[in-house]
């Protein structure tokens, strides 16, 4: 009734719905990532927790972040810090591979220096630009 008389109430009211459900949705997702992400839990005990979110949402969204809800953040810094690593590793090794450019040059240092044949130097050429 109220919301008939103050439209811009209603027009409030239905913004604070949507970021309702937004969050709900998001924690939903969260609870979701944290129980497939968790190395802790075995497959059972994973399908179970799964099932009692959908079976339950709201009572199982609940009880799952007061027992496990602590850890949540420790297990998403533990696979941050794991893909920091891992991107680590790669831009070293994209690094230290050097450049077709540098590796030519190498080569021509070689061949002029007769450490290398012609052939050998074509065949290396070649597998460079290729």
């Amino acid at each position: 009734m109220l919301a008939y008389n103050y439209p811009i109430l209603s027009l409030i009211w239905m913004m604070f719905m949507f970021f309702v459900f937004i969050l709900w949705i998001w924690l939903l997702i969260s609870v979701f990532m944290d129980v497939f992400r968790s190395h802790d839990l075995s497959g059972g005990m994973k399908a179970v927790w799964v099932l009692f979110v959908i079976i339950l949402p709201f009572l199982g969204v609940l009880v799952y972040l007061i027992a496990r809800g602590g850890k949540m953040h420790e297990r998403a810094a533990e696979q941050a810090a794991q893909q920091q690593k891992a991107f680590d590793s790669y831009v070293k090794q994209a690094a230290s591979s050097g450049s077709s450019v540098d590796e030519l040059s190498k080569l021509a240092d070689l061949k002029e220096k007769g450490a290398i044949t012609d052939a050998e130097f074509e065949s290396q050429k070649a597998k460079l630009l290729a």
